[in-house]
């Protein structure tokens, strides 16, 4: 078995079936991988949906709500030497875990690998969106061809189109606790923690536009309140990260500490301040303060918030 295909889902029975049809078209040998369905404690009708595909998808409940809950327990029940994570409103090309089974035979094999998210857009994209948004909903298209990964704070791979070694999340104990979705938190950031535990053990990230999905991008997300509270977000998400790799759980102090010196950087900066009271109309004014509402979200997780 070289490859498990997971598909961690919660209550979207309505986009489900096209995500696991799209797993089950590759064109590769279907004895060579198994597809996963971890059903994060969904209460629609995800299990018959499941259940549809007969024994070509093997069906996995796990009642602790959140993604990270529902990845761990993905590549524990894997019996692939690859898992290749796909979201369950995202659509793989065909060739998509041919692409992922060629990075993984390079002389160089990476730790893990990745490729571009493109979008469905379900309803026009807003005006106001500016380009440097797009990322927040999970839209991703690196130039330059297929390459490593040098630094994760230009470049990521989107945990919607990952795959990685099993043996790898072994080593690391898989995706962190307190970071990525649960229920309607907009937590983030799961899977980029978990490459930055990667690349510091040398391995290598590699990024090949043949690993290509699509993704939806839905009517609710387009809205400016969506958006500020995805950034909201993700200043926790940073929050939490920080947290992770400075040991700061059960440190209230040194917390408090991290807290304050995060404060005074946002108040250093007079123009994150004023668009944080100001928003302004244009796709400028409000891409400044969506990133501006990292830096107080950053604070507030810091402070206690997360």
């Amino acid at each position: 078995m070289r490859a498990s295909v997971i598909l961690c889902t919660h209550n979207r029975a309505n986009r489900l079936a096209a995500a696991v049809k799209s797993a089950i078209d590759q064109d590769e040998n279907p004895d060579t991988f198994e597809i996963l369905v971890i059903d994060n404690a969904s209460t629609d009708a995800t299990r018959s949906i499941i259940e549809s595909f007969g024994s070509r998808v093997r069906y996995v409940h796990e009642p602790r709500l959140g993604l990270a809950h529902a990845r761990n327990t993905g590549w524990r029940h894997a019996r692939g030497e690859v898992v290749a994570y796909l979201d369950d409103d995202a659509v793989a090309d065909a060739g998509w875990l041919r692409a992922i089974l060629a990075a993984f035979d390079r002389p160089r094999s990476p730790g893990c690998a990745g490729g571009p998210v493109r979008p469905v857009w379900e309803a026009p994209r807003p005006p106001w969106l500016a380009d440097e948004l797009l990322t927040s909903l999970t839209i991703l298209d690196w130039p330059g061809g297929p390459h490593a990964i040098a630094d994760l704070r230009t470049e990521w791979l989107a945990g919607a189109n990952l795959a990685v070694r099993r043996a790898l999340l072994d080593t690391i104990g898989g995706f962190a606790q307190g970071l990525d979705r649960s229920g309607t938190r907009l937590l983030s950031s799961g899977d980029v923690y978990m490459q930055k535990q990667i690349a510091a053990r040398g391995c290598i990230l590699w990024y090949d536009p043949a690993i290509a999905v699509t993704h939806a991008v839905p009517v609710n997300r387009l809205t400016r309140a969506w958006f500020r509270e995805r950034y909201w977000a993700q200043g926790l998400s940073d929050a939490m990260m920080q947290i992770l790799e400075e040991d700061l759980r059960g440190h209230p102090l040194r917390r408090a500490r991290a807290a304050v010196g995060e404060a005074a950087r946002l108040l250093a900066r007079p123009h994150d301040v004023k668009t944080l009271i100001h928003t302004g109309e244009g796709a400028a004014e409000f891409r400044d303060h969506c990133f501006a509402r990292i830096r107080l979200g950053h604070v507030a997780g810091l402070a206690g918030a997360v």
